[in-house]
């Protein structure tokens, strides 16, 4: 595999809460699980350094003790920190609720994973054949969104953009994502995003109109969900990508689990349809486990592209008893607490 990923993405920490149903405004629920480890970001680091590929956080990150936990995940992942904690500040969190049908909802508290500055950006240094990460949080107003659009603009010709737009891509300003559009070389979104962006609900219609928008030989991925993905790009127009049945308990981190395994592929030379049917089969083992970082080591990811291949059952095996967990020695032990019942509120 050639070239590293450059993560320039916010790292958070995510507080996992299992619910029955989401409570109504002004009454709560128990949670009949909590668990609180390191998300964000470090889904799409996690995913592409368990596929192989060397991975930098680039990101900012704070000096308290979310900051401590969301360093020790990156270490068991073998992956490097390039930037000093920021100073006075802590790392941001997020609460997630997954319900009863695996479906969730996030409140998100930002912190020092936000103050990433021109002067940080630059001392990165990415050479030919790296790939760059970014995310649609990033691009929201405020001038360190313009210290990053800056840095893109500078980015070496060889170094490749990879975008997730993120569910807040209809709050971003058309100017700034027009300016980071046209340096992507793989745009990687939901359906959904790919409608708020196009105003076309069918994937492949929403593929075709924002591959223009990307850089000329770039890629656009456009996931969804259960039914594979749709690529189009290097040459060739629309083309979905099946995905594999599984039984979902936790959709959480899917879709990052998605990008970072694609981007992977591409960089170990994988023409970009074949990159996604391996970014599919990821991302249906990674539901069949509950917690965000879920993505599976690239052995797994093997033996389910083999079954298929096979003509074995793809739903035969997959999904894993709840209590276990891939082998920490492969998946990179992230940090967690487990916890009891929980109680959560709706807002009044």
């Amino acid at each position: 595999m050639t070239g590293r990923l450059l993560h320039a993405g916010p790292v958070i920490i995510d507080v996992v809460m299992a619910v029955d149903a989401l409570p109504r405004a002004g009454e709560g629920v128990l949670a009949s699980s909590s668990r609180t480890l390191v998300g964000g970001g470090f889904n799409v680091i996690a995913a592409a350094a368990r596929a192989g590929m060397e991975v930098v956080y680039a990101g900012a990150h704070g000096s308290g003790p979310n900051g401590d936990l969301a360093r020790a995940a990156l270490r068991s992942e073998g992956v490097a920190v390039a930037h000093a904690p920021v100073p006075d500040a802590d790392t941001g969190f997020c609460v997630a609720l997954v319900d009863a049908d695996a479906e969730r909802t996030f409140v998100t508290r930002l912190g020092a994973e936000t103050d990433l500055s021109l002067a940080e950006l630059r001392t990165l240094r990415p050479s030919p054949g790296d790939f760059v990460y970014t995310v649609g949080y990033s691009l929201l107003p405020g001038p360190r969104a313009d210290d990053l659009l800056t840095w893109i603009d500078e980015l070496p010709r060889g170094v490749r953009l990879v975008l997730d737009p993120a569910p807040v891509v209809g709050d971003l300003p058309r100017s700034a994502l027009d300016r980071a559009l046209a340096r992507v070389d793989l745009l990687s979104l939901s359906a959904a995003e790919a409608a708020t962006m196009t105003g076309r609900t069918v994937p492949e219609e929403a593929a075709a109109l924002l591959l223009p928008r990307v850089s000329p030989g770039g890629v656009v991925v456009v996931r969804d969900s259960a039914r594979g993905c749709v690529v189009a790009g290097d040459g060739d127009g629309p083309r979905r990508v099946p995905g594999f049945p599984v039984r979902a308990v936790d959709t959480n981190g899917a879709g990052d689990a998605h990008v970072g395994v694609f981007t992977a592929a591409v960089a170990s030379g994988l023409a970009p349809p074949e990159a996604a049917r391996r970014a599919n089969a990821a991302a249906a083992l990674s539901v069949t486990r509950r917690g965000p970082a879920t993505c599976p080591a690239a052995k797994e990811t093997d033996a389910l592209l083999a079954g298929a291949a096979d003509g074995a059952d793809p739903d035969r095996g997959l999904t894993l008893p709840e209590q276990a967990a891939p082998d920490p020695a492969d998946r990179g032990a992230a940090q967690c607490f487990d916890q009891g019942p929980t109680a959560v509120r709706g807002s009044g």
